[in-house]
C-alpha cells in the first residue's frame, strides 16, 4: 500500500463535493424549488441503490484480496468470485427496478406533491430512474474488484467524472429545458457509462495479474459473498437510522428550525470524516490481502495507519474546537444561532473515537467478521435510540451532540475490545494450556 492510494481516494471523495457545492445553487435557480426537490429525490434514490448490491461489492473486495495472497490454485478462483458477484448484483438490482415499476403501476408517482410538475412527467422520470438501479448495483461489484487490486487511481477518476456528470450535466440540460425526465436520462446514461468503465478497469486488473478474465459462476463463492454481504448490509441499514434519528427527535420535540440549527454543524463534522473514509477504504483490501501471508505485518500496518488517522483527525478536532464558530460564521453569516457554535465544538470531540471505531471495523471486516459487527449494531440500536431521545429531551440540540459523541465513543471502545480480544485469543489459549 502506498500513500498515493490514500491521496487518490481522498481526491475521489472530496472533488465531487466541491462540484456539488458549485453547481447546486445554479441548478436550484434554473429548475425552481419543486423540480429541484424532485431531482434531489432522484439523487437520493440512486445513492441508496448502492445498498442493492447487499454488500456483495465489499465482500468481493475482501475475498479477492485474500485470494491474491494465496496459492496459484486459489488465484484461479478470482474470476469465479467476480462472476458470482455480477450475477447476484444483477438479480438484486433488477429486483429493485421491478419494485419501482410495480409502485408506478399502482400510482405511486401521484403521492409526490409537486403542483407545478405534471404527474406524467414525474411518472416517466421514475420509470427511467428504475433502470439506473441495477447499473448502480453492478458498478459496486466491479468497483470491489478494483479495490481488491488497489486500483484507487482508476476508481477516483471515475468518481470525479461521475460527480461532474451527476451535477454538471443536469445543469447544462436545465439551460435548455426544465423537464425532469431529461435530467433523469442524463443520470441514467452516466450510470451506464460508469458501469461499463468499472467493468473495463476490473478486467484490466485481472489481465495485469495474468489471471483468467473469463468470469464464471460459482455457487460456493456466491454463498460466501452473500453471507459476508448480508451481515454488512444489516450494519449499513442500522447505522444510518441511528445517525438520522436525532434530527427527527429534534423536529418532533423542539422544532424543525432547531433541527436545521443542529444539522448544519453536524454535516460540517460529517464531511470532515472523508479523510478517515479515504484511509479505511484503502486499509480494508490491504489488510485483507496481507493478513493471509503476513499476519504480524498486517497488524503492524494497522496500528501505523490508526496512529496516522488519529493524528490527522486530532488536528481537525482541535480546529473545530478553536475555529469552528469562526468557520460557521464565515460560511453562513453572523445570523447563525450561538447554539450551532456550541454544537460544532461538542461534535469535534467525537472525531477521534469515530476514527478508532471505523479503523477497527476495517480490521474485523478484513478477517471476514461482518457478522460480529452486525450483531453488535443490533444490540446497540435500541439503546442508542433511547440515549438520543433522553439527552435531547434534557439538553435540547446540544443533547443531540452529546448523544452522538457518547454513541461513537462507546461503539469505538467495544469494537476495539472485541477486535483485540479476538486477535489475541489464540495466544491466550496457548498460554492457558501451558499454565494448566
Amino acid at each position: 500500500m502506498r500513500a498515493s492510494h490514500i491521496f487518490w481516494n481522498l481526491l475521489g471523495l472530496s472533488l465531487p463535493l466541491l462540484i456539488a457545492a458549485l453547481t447546486v445553487p445554479h441548478l436550484l435557480h434554473a429548475l425552481g424549488t419543486q423540480r429541484f426537490g424532485l431531482l434531489t429525490l432522484a439523487w437520493a434514490l440512486i445513492g441508496y441503490a448502492t445498498a442493492l448490491d447487499f454488500g456483495v461489492g465489499r465482500a468481493a473486495t475482501q475475498r479477492i484480496s485474500a485470494l491474491r495472497a494465496g496459492t496459484a490454485e486459489e488465484q484461479r478462483r478470482i474470476p469465479d468470485v467476480l462472476g458470482s458477484a455480477i450475477r447476484i448484483t444483477l438479480v438484486t438490482g433488477g429486483a429493485g427496478a421491478v419494485l419501482v415499476w410495480l409502485a408506478l403501476a399502482c400510482g405511486a408517482y401521484t403521492l409526490l406533491r409537486a403542483e407545478d410538475v405534471p404527474s406524467m412527467e414525474i411518472g416517466w422520470s421514475m420509470a427511467l430512474l428504475a433502470l439506473a438501479l441495477p447499473l448502480q448495483a453492478l458498478s459496486a461489484a466491479y468497483r470491489g474488484v478494483n479495490e481488491a487490486y488497489l486500483n484507487f487511481r482508476g476508481i477516483s477518476v471515475m468518481r470525479i467524472l461521475l460527480g461532474a456528470a451527476n451535477f454538471g450535466v443536469p445543469y447544462l440540460i436545465a439551460l435548455f429545458t426544465p423537464k425532469l425526465y431529461w435530467l433523469v436520462m442524463s443520470l441514467l446514461l452516466s450510470r451506464a457509462l460508469a458501469a461499463w468503465a468499472y467493468r473495463a478497469l476490473a478486467h484490466r486488473c485481472l489481465e495485469r495479474a495474468q489471471a483468467n478474465s473469463v468470469v464464471t459462476w460459482s455457487l460456493d463463492e456466491a454463498r460466501g459473498l452473500m453471507r459476508f454481504g448480508g451481515w454488512y448490509t444489516l450494519s449499513s441499514v442500522l447505522n444510518p437510522l441511528v445517525a438520522s434519528a436525532d434530527r427527527f427527535y429534534i423536529s418532533s420535540t423542539i422544532s424543525a428550525a432547531a433541527a436545521a440549527i443542529y444539522v448544519i454543524p453536524y454535516e460540517m463534522a460529517a464531511q470532515s470524516l472523508i479523510v478517515v473514509g479515504a484511509i479505511t477504504t484503502v486499509t480494508f483490501p490491504y489488510l485483507s490481502q496481507r493478513r493471509v501471508n503476513d499476519p504480524a505485518g498486517a497488524i503492524r500496518a494497522f496500528y501505523l495507519l490508526l496512529l496516522l488517522s488519529l493524528a490527522g483527525m486530532a488536528v481537525v478536532s482541535t480546529g473545530f474546537w478553536l475555529l469552528g464558530d469562526t468557520v460557521l460564521t464565515l460560511w453562513l453569516g453572523s445570523a447563525l444561532p450561538e447554539q450551532s457554535h456550541e454544537v460544532i465544538r461538542v461534535l469535534g470531540l467525537g472525531l477521534l473515537p469515530f476514527t478508532v471505531g471505523t479503523m477497527y471495523v476495517a480490521l474485523l471486516h478484513a478477517s471476514g467478521d461482518t457478522a460480529l459487527t452486525a450483531k453488535l449494531n443490533v444490540v446497540e440500536f435500541p439503546l442508542f435510540l433511547l440515549l438520543a431521545y433522553v439527552l435531547i429531551r434534557r439538553f435540547g440540540i446540544l443533547g443531540a451532540a452529546y448523544a452522538w459523541v457518547l454513541r461513537i465513543s462507546i461503539d469505538a471502545m467495544l469494537l476495539a475490545i472485541i477486535a483485540e480480544t479476538r486477535r489475541r485469543a489464540p495466544a491466550l489459549r496457548l498460554w492457558a494450556r501451558r499454565t494448566s
